[in-house]
């Protein structure tokens, strides 16, 4: 892998992220801030379900974001929202994930690029991302 992330293609991953009644203001709107939260819930998710479930530890710090907030989310009978997640760069010791918000209607509502950078967690310091780290984040398994 070279040093400037490269655009790649990776299996999309979809999750229910639950809401909460503070994710919205007094006009029934999914204040700005909590489209950050649900998008790092379902990277959360993720993690959990292609890393931690299988015993692999992976750590990454979050670099960059990028909100494309595309139409406003509403409504008071909402309990989740469903997110797409993907891997759409990696780099040497980054990748860059795109998330795609959608409201209860099936429409696009929010797009999150979020770049992040594997850590080692012993140093603190990046690290390259491995082959078997690749595979996972690419295809779901090594």
């Amino acid at each position: 892998m070279s040093g400037s992330p490269q655009e790649v293609q990776s299996i999309v991953r979809e999750h229910q992220v639950q809401v909460r009644w503070s994710d919205f203001d007094r006009y029934g709107h999914m204040m700005n801030a909590n489209y950050i939260e649900i998008a790092q819930e379902a990277r959360l998710l993720f993690a959990k379900e292609t890393f931690f479930s299988k015993g692999i530890e992976f750590a990454s710090y979050v670099r960059h974001l990028t909100v494309d907030f595309r139409a406003p989310i509403t409504g008071s009978d909402i309990v989740a929202l469903k997110v797409e997640t993907e891997i759409v760069a990696m780099g040497e010791t980054s990748f860059t994930t795109r998330q795609r918000i959608f409201d209860q209607h099936g429409n696009v509502s929010c797009v999150v690029d979020c770049v992040q950078v594997t850590v080692d967690m012993k140093t603190g310091r990046p690290r390259p991302v491995t082959e078997e780290e690749h595979a996972i984040l690419l295809n779901g398994h090594a």
